[in-house]
């Protein structure tokens, strides 16, 4: 992690995070909640995050929401086969949904050029970036908010190859 960071109260399992949040943020808890909830009945069978913020405040935040706050969020999804992963991850992670195939937007790159595999999304602005993508029985989903494209490409580098 770069400097500077700290480790978020809540990283690990997801329901843990989910318990923490309620405490702090009653409403972003319950949509992540549902989110989840939802993700379970389409297969799920463990979810963990782990969030890293230069300030508190960020980690009671919806991820890449804080606008000037130094954070980055992990989460990883594992289900009981490749189908109902791809389904979940066609559908969106926590809202972050890929986009439909020949879009083109600034900063976004999807499948296999993101370097992430044919199931996967980038999106690169100056204040946040963000990776989704689906490996196997996995989905993960970084979110970095103002730290630089190394910080970045170190955290899905660093996630990917566990997700085979």
């Amino acid at each position: 992690m770069p400097a500077g960071l700290s480790a978020c109260q809540g990283s690990g399992p997801i329901d843990v995070y989910l318990a923490v949040l309620a405490g702090t943020d009653a409403t972003l808890a319950s949509r992540l909640t549902d989110q989840w909830l939802q993700m379970r009945t389409q297969g799920a069978t463990s979810g963990a995050i782990s969030t890293f913020a230069a300030s508190p405040t960020a980690c009671k935040a919806e991820l890449g929401s804080t606008a000037n706050i130094k954070g980055i969020s992990s989460f990883v999804a594992q289900f009981a086969n490749e189908g109902q992963a791809d389904r979940v991850w066609q559908s969106g992670i926590f809202g972050f949904a890929p986009p439909p195939p020949g879009e083109l937007v600034p900063g976004l790159t999807r499948g296999t050029s993101t370097g992430l595999g044919i199931s996967s999304f980038t999106y690169d602005r100056p204040s946040v970036r963000l990776a989704s993508w689906r490996r196997s029985v996995n989905v993960a989903l970084v979110v970095v908010s103002n730290l630089d494209l190394n910080v970045f490409s170190a955290a899905t580098a660093a996630i990917d190859p566990r997700l085979n």
